[in-house]
């Protein structure tokens, strides 16, 4: 472990709120040793920035590291020639041009449909029922599970992300995060004989047809869905939750005064749907008067940067005028998320636009009051809404 100076935390305060510790270490201890996380954690946002690329330090290679036990060795835990030749590999699902040309009418369809079933019920909860399909939808088809369900890829991608965050050791919950990637590897094993005969833009196609062996397939669709699934169903509701809350911000976004995209990037900065990027030291070294040694483990709180005082004023605050260019909310430098494209076009272009459009008068349910909770992962369980029955 390095032998930067111990914070503690508790466990359950932090998975509540973690920013009040996240804005305590950048103030007294922004390298710290937390314990309870066996863990080194960066909480200091021109810090990650810098670290985030010194991958001869900070490595993403982690044989033994929950994501590749659990999920295999995907792109994500791979550094160098080895991590870009596989980005370059799925880079045909997930370029800009694609996701204009390809996904965008289809996840309007998908998200058309959903509103059809849900905007004449008058309420309901936009997790559950608006922000989880619609996520799902859309990964359906860009992953090529189209034999998978909406309800089945929530699941799966849930179990996932609970087993990578699982640094407290919770049997029950490995055990059902390898039921969940199993159910993947079956849905693939079915779809695998179908895409060989109709080759499509999905990333299960564009990688048989790279020649990317078997493992590193099944690694990366899982990846996908880890990700690919909790990270726009949690801005989709967070976003929805924060304008709500927030009626003069709705106000200005509604008017055109400001974009859904500006909403949505602040929400993200704000309210980090991924708060974290787990590294393994790869050689001796000194950072910032912090001396770690080979196989420590080391954090890169993303959210943390996101609220650091040192690069954006008031952080705590949800402000859509916001300049967020320097936001990490998709992590930064070679391992910058590859669907940014995909999960901007879905949430900004698709899913907000089309909520407030659909489901007038769109209000929290009286006496609810709902909140994000999490820290390397942070969304809404619930969002119980109401509105105008179509």
């Amino acid at each position: 472990m390095s032998d930067a100076p111990v914070f503690h935390i508790d466990l359950c305060d932090f998975h509540d709120d973690p920013y009040p510790a996240l804005a305590e270490m950048r103030a007294r201890a922004p390298i710290a040793q937390v314990p309870e996380l066996g863990a080194t954690l960066l909480t200091r946002h021109d810090s990650i920035f810098v670290n985030e690329k010194r991958t001869d330090i900070f490595s993403s290679v982690q044989p033994d590291g929950l994501m590749t036990v659990l999920m295999g060795e995907n792109m994500m835990r791979k550094d160098g020639d080895a991590h870009m030749t596989e980005r370059r590999a799925i880079f045909p699902t997930i370029s800009p041009r694609t996701v204009r040309d390809v996904w965008l009418d289809r996840f309007r369809a998908a998200t058309g449909r959903v509103l059809d079933r849900l905007a004449p019920r008058g309420q309901g909860d936009l997790v559950a029922d608006y922000a989880l399909p619609v996520a799902a939808e859309a990964l359906r088809v860009i992953t090529g599970l189209t034999n998978m369900s909406n309800a089945e890829i929530d699941r799966v991608s849930q179990g996932m992300i609970d087993g990578i965050a699982n640094y407290a050791g919770d049997a029950t919950v490995e055990a059902r995060c390898n039921d969940c990637t199993a159910s993947i590897d079956r849905h693939i094993d079915e779809m695998i004989p179908r895409l060989k005969v109709l080759p499509d833009h999905s990333l299960l196609s564009v990688q048989m047809r790279a020649g990317l062996s078997d493992a590193q397939i099944r690694a990366n669709i899982k990846l996908a869905i880890s990700g690919g699934q909790n990270e726009p169903r949690d801005a989709i509701a967070g976003t929805i939750w924060a304008l709500l809350t927030h009626p003069a911000q709705k106000e200005m976004v509604l008017s055109g005064e400001v974009t859904f995209a500006q909403a949505f990037e602040e929400y993200a900065r704000w309210c980090s749907p991924i708060g974290m990027s787990p590294r393994r030291i790869a050689r001796a070294a000194r950072v910032e008067g912090v001396a770690f040694e080979p196989g420590d483990r080391a954090f890169l709180m993303f959210g943390s940067a996101n609220r650091d005082e040192a690069v954006f004023d008031r952080p705590d605050r949800y402000d859509v005028t916001r300049d967020n260019r320097a936001s990490m909310a998709f992590g930064a430098g070679p391992h910058f998320c590859a669907g940014a494209w995909a999960a901007r076009a879905l949430v900004a272009e698709v899913a907000l636009p089309m909520a407030f459009e659909r489901l007038r008068g769109l209000h929290l349910a009286p006496g609810s009051a709902p909140r994000p909770v999490g820290w390397a992962f942070r969304g809404l369980t619930e969002l119980p809404c109401r509105w105008d029955a179509a």
